[in-house]
């Protein structure tokens, strides 16, 4: 059995991705007619041709461009639906994807519509395909701690639907520290905690969420390697990390996948998890970061079996899930030996 058609069997959660980094540029002009919206590209090509970023603004700047096609809960469901689709052809089994209702409310959308919309998707997920999920509400982090606060109120009559707060956008400039009190408020209310540290942010950063925020999962987490006793330290408390390959190749962080740091994190202990990000921008769903990251850097099937492995072991799926899900994982494993 060769490496990309194991990895393709492989089952595998994904722990790291942004719903409406989802949205392929098909959907967003199906969704524009079908909203009368206008949008600054006149084909698909157009849009795949503007995904040429050199960095994370200049990402974010088209991300929240294209959202703006995102209206009704339908529009919601279906673009939902649409990434579970994917996910379920990548063996994906369970998925914890990130919103940004800010990002839908600032533009008028009620905060309902959104959260409505998703939740159809992803029980459509569950019952059509077979991929659990979870839905975790990202504040963005260039906005103030008073709109995340605001946010998190209007999130209260939906909190049943939420597994967990987290904290994306612009990280450069806009700590972890800033938004502590708020993750407090939303620990208080029983939801987990993960935050965007270490992308672009210098290994303070990552130190803030782990000291201030008190996070319960960190997402990317790269820069973590240029500090060795932070190093020492994520690899002691199983700090679950949320890794993007191809998200970094097209955002800078790294120059060449060979360069990345995936390998040298897991030989020095990392609960490091792989994950697509904003797969309609990046270029890949999940199998496509698996695949692509192996051939860089010579990934073993041991090393992508706990990769997969760390995916459910990370998420916040209930102990004896987890369980059942890693023990479908070692019976995969055992079947392609």
């Amino acid at each position: 059995m060769s490496l990309d058609t194991y990895i393709a069997g492989l089952p595998k959660a994904e722990l790291h991705l942004h719903i409406e980094g989802s949205l392929e540029p098909e959907l967003m002009f199906e969704l524009a007619r079908r909203n009368g919206v206008a949008i600054p590209f006149d084909s698909v090509e157009a849009v795949r041709a503007a995904y040429d970023f050199s960095n994370l603004q200049d990402f974010l700047d088209i991300y929240y461009a294209g959202a703006n096609v995102l209206l009704t809960r339908r529009d919601f469901e279906d673009l939902a639906f649409a990434y579970f689709q994917r996910a379920a052809a990548d063996n994906v089994r369970h998925a914890e994807i990130f919103f940004d209702p800010q990002t839908h409310t600032d533009r008028g959308v009620p905060f309902g519509v959104v959260v409505e919309g998703l939740i159809a998707g992803m029980e459509r997920a569950k019952t059509e395909l077979g991929v659990t999920s979870g839905l975790i509400l990202s504040f963005l982090r260039h906005l103030s701690e008073e709109e995340a606060f605001a946010t998190l109120e209007a999130a209260t009559p939906y909190l049943r639907h939420f597994v967990g707060v987290g904290l994306d956008s612009s990280e450069v400039g806009h700590p972890p520290s800033k938004f502590e009190r708020v993750f407090a408020a939303a620990r208080e209310l029983g939801l987990k905690l993960c935050a965007h540290a270490g992308e672009e942010g210098p290994p303070a950063y990552v130190r803030e969420a782990l000291d201030l925020l008190h996070i319960d999962r960190m997402d990317h987490g790269n820069r973590s390697m240029e500090d060795e006793d932070l190093i020492l330290r994520l690899a002691a408390s199983r700090m679950t990390l949320t890794v993007c390959p191809l998200s970094n190749l097209k955002l800078c962080v790294v120059r060449d996948l060979k360069d990345h740091p995936v390998p040298e994190m897991l030989r020095r202990g990392l609960h490091v998890t792989l994950n697509s990000d904003d797969p309609a921008y990046f270029g890949g769903y999940v199998n496509e970061n698996y695949r692509q990251l192996a051939q860089a850097v010579g990934l073993t099937r041991d090393q992508l079996t706990l990769l997969a492995r760390n995916s459910f072991e990370g998420s916040f799926l209930s102990e004896p899930d987890k369980a059942a899900r890693i023990a479908e994982v070692e019976a995969y494993a055992a079947r392609s030996a």
